[in-house]
């Protein structure tokens, strides 16, 4: 016995599958009310096929929410009503793509431009651009450009931002692909050839947030070129040296090498007061912590945080989930890992370890996800479906819910100073001073 079909009174007769016709109102009328989908509460619609979607995606990947609410949609006129709900499609865009505003006119278009644009990452649909720039547009009297060298890079909705050796950001208008203003830090005295090098960049707003090795935080809005304030004065002799350096609105977070007990320095993202200072995690590295001030070539450690107010750190021998919030650690893992692979986005963790085997996880439970092998991958990067590393001059692509490996970049770069991925957007930096973009946005 079908249960798909009910009483032209409830839908007008659009059945199951799409329409009346043979045997579609044969079956007896205590049958068609078993199932009379007409009188069910719109909300209820609603939270089922939101719950449908959601746990799809979970099981499944992101792009499988939209398979499981086409079938939702074809049972009958009324839950297909549902489709028409903004509500609908506000709570899939945050729940799924994690999306809280929009870019384009209701929720529905935001919805379907993210399915679009993270299929085209799978389908390896993009456009390559390189991102040209002055190099010499420097006023802290070093125009040496031997050492002028991309460290960190920051992707926006509308900007990318590349920190450099010197300690400048350039700030790249995305939509035309222009430079539109170089950031200085202010002067200062250098305890070493790289102690202003950038190590650490992001946006928050129409600000624009960047630290340096020796520990000096500077501000600066995107829409006053050239301007920045400093917001902290580091002390490299108390802190050590500021190795990672990330942030949303919320919260700053430096991870410190060189002094005991001083790994992680919290603060409050609104005021710009400090909130915490204290961990191990990088007492064993303060020799190569200190190293940075005179040599680039170590990757010592990296902070990232998620959204849930957590944040992981790693170093060449744990990985430690952090609560911001009550300053204490969740959980960590003890493996030898390459530090320069190794990232978080949203709610999951990537890192490779010396067999090369590359480790996706939970953020907040650890709990493997997938693996799969990057042998050679000593940098690297991820977005919310997909991990980027760069092996062998070239950039290889893997989606993360199953581990699968789905196709090498295109473009060959050669060995890459800086990697970042969101989700639109795949950039590099390498040594020829080239910045490489792929865009893989939807488009109509």
């Amino acid at each position: 016995m079908s249960t798909s079909s009910s009483s032209s009174s409830h839908d007008g007769g659009d059945g199951g599958n799409g329409g009346g016709g043979g045997g579609e109102f044969d079956e007896p009328p205590h049958a068609r009310q078993r199932f009379n989908s007409g009188v069910w509460p719109e909300p209820f619609l609603e939270a089922l096929a939101s719950q449908i979607a959601i746990d799809s995606a979970l099981t499944d990947g992101r792009l499988a929410a939209a398979p499981a609410l086409f079938n939702i949609f074809q049972v009958c006129r009324t839950w297909r009503t549902v489709s028409q709900s903004d509500l609908l499609w506000q709570t899939l865009t945050r729940r799924i793509w994690r999306r809280n505003h929009l870019l384009h006119p209701t929720w529905y278009e935001e919805y379907i431009y993210r399915h679009r644009t993270t299929r085209n990452f799978r389908d390896r649909r993009y456009i390559y651009n390189t991102l040209n720039f002055p190099p010499n547009d420097n006023n802290n009297n070093n125009n040496n450009n031997e050492i002028l060298s991309c460290r960190r890079l920051a992707l926006s909705d509308y900007h990318l931002a590349a920190g450099f050796s010197d300690g400048s950001v350039r700030l790249f208008h995305l939509p035309t692909r222009h430079h539109v203003s170089t950031f200085h830090p202010l002067q200062r005295n250098h305890l070493g050839p790289f102690s202003r090098t950038v190590c650490g960049i992001f946006f928050t707003d129409n600000r624009l947030v960047f630290a340096s090795h020796d520990g000096d935080i500077h501000v600066a809005s995107i829409n006053v070129p050239g301007v920045t304030r400093r917001a902290y004065l580091g002390d490299v002799v108390t802190d050590g040296v500021l190795v990672d350096f990330a942030g949303c609105n919320q919260w700053w977070v430096g991870l410190y090498a060189g002094v005991p007990n001083r790994a992680f320095h919290v603060r409050n993202g609104n005021t710009e007061e400090l909130v915490f200072i204290g961990g191990t995690l990088t007492d064993p590295d303060a020799v190569i912590g200190w190293h940075l001030l005179t040599d680039l070539t170590e990757h010592v450690g990296r902070i990232r945080i998620t959204n849930d107010d957590l944040a992981v750190g790693f170093t060449r021998s744990r990985v430690i989930v952090f609560d911001l919030r009550s300053q204490v650690i969740l959980g960590e893992v003890v493996r030898q890992i390459s530090v320069g692979a190794a990232d978080a986005y949203d709610g999951a963790l990537v890192f490779v370890n010396s067999r090369g085997v590359a480790n996706v996880r939970q953020v907040g439970s650890l709990q493997e996800i997938c693996r799969f092998m990057a042998r050679g991958g000593s940098l690297g990067c991820m977005n919310g479906g997909y991990g980027f590393m760069c092996i062998g001059g070239g950039i290889r692509v893997w989606e993360l819910n199953h581990g699968a490996h789905l196709y090498i970049l295109r473009e060959r770069i050669g060995d890459a100073t800086a990697l970042i991925a969101d989700e639109r957007y795949v950039a590099a930096c390498t040594n020829d001073h080239t910045i490489h973009l792929w865009d893989f946005g939807a488009r109509d």
